[in-house]
């Protein structure tokens, strides 16, 4: 997914409002308000394209660890299972996520078993808790929708590379452009 592809660092924030964030547990995943915050800060990591031509993604904490959808449930008995942060022996299926646009600035996270990542809500202990699961009710079906703030881009990766075309300079242009928005060239 292109939105994924140049960045470097993102935020997530959930329909709630709340940043998806890294707690100091260094276990732990939960939501915040304070999207500046450097738990609020997940740097991406894009796999090549497997074979079946999905869009990869792992997210990974200020504390170095990956973004895991777990097998264990959340609540005994309950929908939902557990979402922490890890650092697997082997990086495996676990800590792969599936990015869905859906809007400008809004993807859903597919595990690799067809579950969503969700930003829960509601009374303790659902309260800021984030778990995976495929929603099964009309009021919570917005509660896997997240929208993506671009922290840090990288614009010399390769998938976003631009090529710049220059055929004609006057003295009152520069020739290289200031700013990105500025940029133009093929789209890859």
């Amino acid at each position: 997914m292109e939105i994924f592809q140049s960045a470097n660092a993102v935020r997530l924030r959930s329909s709630h409002g709340k940043y998806l964030t890294a707690h100091d547990d260094e276990e732990s995943v939960t939501q915040g308000r304070h999207g500046d915050a450097k738990a609020a800060r997940w740097t991406v990591e894009v796999l090549p394209a497997d074979y079946t031509n999905h869009n990869i993604i792992r997210l990974k904490s200020c504390y170095n660890k990956y973004l895991t959808a777990d097998d264990q449930p959340f609540l005994f008995g309950m929908t939902g299972r557990k979402v922490t942060q890890t650092v697997p022996d082997r990086l495996d299926s676990s800590v792969e996520w599936e990015p869905f646009r859906d809007g400008k600035n809004q993807v859903k996270l597919r595990t690799r078993y067809g579950e969503f990542l969700r930003a829960n809500r509601g009374l303790p202990p659902w309260r800021n808790s984030v778990t995976h699961d495929i929603p099964r009710r009309t009021a919570t079906q917005d509660w896997i929708f997240w929208y993506v703030e671009v922290v840090e881009t990288d614009m010399l990766k390769p998938e976003k590379n631009l090529i710049l075309h220059s055929d004609s300079f006057s003295s009152s242009e520069s020739s290289v452009p200031s700013t990105p928005s500025s940029l133009s060239g093929p789209e890859v």
